[in-house]
C-alpha cells in the first residue's frame, strides 16, 4: 500500500522519446519514480514483472496501441486497479469514449499543461491509495473468517454481509458434529499447563483442516472437544455425508497425530463422536460488539448426548443423519438409547464406513 503519494510508481509508455524524456523528467522532479517503455508490448512486460502505482499510457502507437493495453490490464485481476491515464493527441469526443469503454480512469490531451498533469496523476494515486487499503481490510477480514469456515463458505459470507454479519437466526436443517478427546482429562492431570495446550493445539490444527476440507462450519472448541456444523450458512444437497466423511477422518488423523507424538503417552486417548441432523436456529447470538455463529436447539443437544454416549474410537449418528445415506454408509445398529434430558429412546447407529 502507498504511505504516500510522492512515494509512487509511475509507468510512461509513449513511442515518442521526446515524451518519454519530458515526462520522466518533471515526473522524478516531483518525487516520483519513473519507468518508461516505448511500445504496447513492452509495457505489459513491465507490468506483469513489477505492477507500477499508475500508468501513463499514449493511445496511437505502432504494434499493440494504448487502447488495446489499457483493456488487457482492466481485464486482469491483478491489474484492474492500476489507474490508467491515456495521454491522446485526439481530441473527438468518440475517441475519448472508447477510452473510458475500455476501462481507462482519466485522459489528459496534448500538448498537455504539467500542472495539470501532476494534479490528476496526484488525485488518481490518492484512489489507489485508498483501494489498497479497502484491499488489505478486505484480506485481513477474508483470512479470520477462513479460521472458523472453509474458503468457500467464507467467500459466500462477504458476498451477502448484510444477510450473515448482524445478530439473529433463521431455522436451517443442519446435521452438527460434536468430538471430543476421551482420557484427555487424565492426562492433562498428569502433565503440565503448558505441555498439555501445546498438544491440544497441534491435535486441533490436524482436526480443523479435515472440517474445513468437507466444507464445514468451526462453531467452537469447547475444552477438549469441538463443534462443527454442516448446512449454514451455505447448504449442500450432500451435507450428511460430508459430515460423516468429516468423522472418520478425523478418527484416522487423530491416529496419526498420536503416532507423531511417540515420546508421549498417548494410548489411552480416543476419539469420540455425535452426530445429528434436524432443524435449528442459526446465526448470530450475543451482542453489538461480540457475537457468534452457532446452533441452537435440540438438534446440537442430541448431537453432544451421542457424543457422550461415543466410547474411543466410536462414531454414533442419529436415524435422522442415516436417513439420508442409507445406501452409502455401512452401520451396526445398537440398542435404542434414551439420551440425557429426554423421555422416548432414539434409535443409534455406530458409523463403520462410508462409500463414495
Amino acid at each position: 500500500m502507498l504511505e504516500d503519494v510522492g512515494q509512487a510508481k509511475i509507468l510512461v509508455v509513449d513511442d515518442d522519446f521526446r515524451n518519454t524524456e519530458l515526462l520522466h523528467a518533471y515526473l522524478t522532479s516531483i518525487g516520483y519514480e519513473v519507468v518508461t517503455a516505448s511500445s504496447g508490448e513492452r509495457a505489459l512486460e513491465i507490468v506483469a514483472a513489477q505492477p507500477p502505482d499508475l500508468i501513463l499510457l499514449d493511445v496511437m502507437m505502432p504494434g499493440l496501441n494504448g487502447l488495446e493495453v489499457c483493456a488487457r490490464l482492466k481485464k486482469r485481476e491483478e491489474t484492474r486497479l492500476i489507474p490508467i491515464v491515456m495521454v491522446t493527441a485526439l481530441r473527438e469526443t468518440e475517441d475519448k469514449i472508447k477510452a473510458i469503454e475500455v476501462g481507462a480512469d482519466d485522459f489528459l490531451s496534448k500538448p498537455f499543461n504539467i500542472y495539470e498533469l501532476a494534479a490528476r496523476v496526484k488525485s488518481l494515486l490518492r484512489i489507489k491509495r485508498l483501494y489498497d487499503e479497502l484491499e488489505r481490510k478486505n484480506a485481513l477480514l477474508y483470512d479470520v473468517l477462513n479460521r472458523y469456515m472453509s474458503t468457500e463458505v467464507s467467500t459466500q459470507i462477504l458476498r451477502d454481509p448484510d444477510r450473515y454479519l448482524q445478530l439473529g437466526g433463521e431455522t436451517r436443517m443442519v446435521t452438527v458434529l460434536f468430538v471430543d478427546i476421551k482420557g484427555f482429562t487424565q492426562f492433562a492431570e498428569q502433565h503440565s499447563p503448558t505441555r498439555v495446550v501445546e498438544l491440544l493445539n497441534t491435535c486441533f490444527s490436524e482436526l480443523t483442516k479435515i472440517i474445513f476440507k468437507w466444507r464445514g462450519t468451526f462453531d467452537n472448541f469447547l475444552g477438549d472437544a469441538i463443534m462443527a456444523f454442516y448446512g449454514a450458512p451455505v447448504s449442500y444437497e450432500d451435507d450428511e455425508w460430508r459430515a460423516l466423511k468429516t468423522a472418520l477422518e478425523l478418527r484416522e488423523a487423530f491416529q496419526v497425530w498420536k503416532e507423531k507424538w511417540q515420546t508421549e503417552d498417548l494410548t489411552s486417548l480416543g476419539l469420540a463422536m455425535g452426530l445429528h441432523t434436524g432443524e435449528a436456529i442459526v446465526g448470530n447470538v450475543g451482542s453489538e460488539l461480540v457475537m457468534h455463529y452457532t446452533v441452537i436447539g435440540d438438534t446440537a443437544n442430541v448431537a453432544k448426548r451421542l457424543q457422550e454416549l461415543a466410547e474411543k474410537g466410536q462414531i454414533l449418528i442419529s436415524a435422522a443423519t442415516y436417513r439420508s445415506v442409507t445406501d452409502r454408509a455401512v452401520v451396526r445398529e445398537l440398542e435404542p438409547q434414551v439420551l440425557r434430558g429426554r423421555q422416548e429412546p432414539i434409535r443409534v447407529y455406530e458409523l463403520q464406513g462410508l462409500s463414495d
